[in-house]
């Protein structure tokens, strides 16, 4: 890990997407949020609905799926990492026609690998 980087790991726990941070020394503490998957697919649904051309903000993500911002950044955070959501000055956009189809074979991919690094 570089100094001024932090420690992002993603794993599915009994169907929540859980986000494990560990910030960069002298950061802050170590920390796990969860998102439901049923919060999950309606972000990515969200996300699909967005603007193309304006793109959208967490707030403003977490306004138009009524949730919880914390939800919201755990999913985005997941987007972000797997290709689904691109940020471009500043602002969050959709990395393609179909995010809720991508969204979630990313889900489903993160708990496939989590059965076979199990079953190993």
């Amino acid at each position: 890990m570089v100094a001024d980087e932090r420690d992002e790991i993603f794993a599915v726990q009994d169907k929540h997407l859980v986000r494990s941070v560990t910030p960069a020394p002298g950061r802050g503490k170590p920390y796990v949020h969860r998102c439901s998957q049923s919060s999950f697919e309606s972000i990515a649904h969200a996300v699909d609905e967005s603007d193309d051309n304006e793109g959208f903000t967490l707030e403003e993500l977490a306004e138009r799926a009524r949730l919880p911002h914390t939800q919201v950044a755990v999913a985005l955070a997941f987007l972000k990492e797997r290709g689904c959501v691109v940020t471009r000055y500043r602002r969050c956009f959709a990395n393609g026609p179909a995010v809720f189809e991508d969204a979630m074979c990313e889900f489903h991919a993160l708990l496939e690998e989590q059965s076979r690094t199990k079953s190993s």
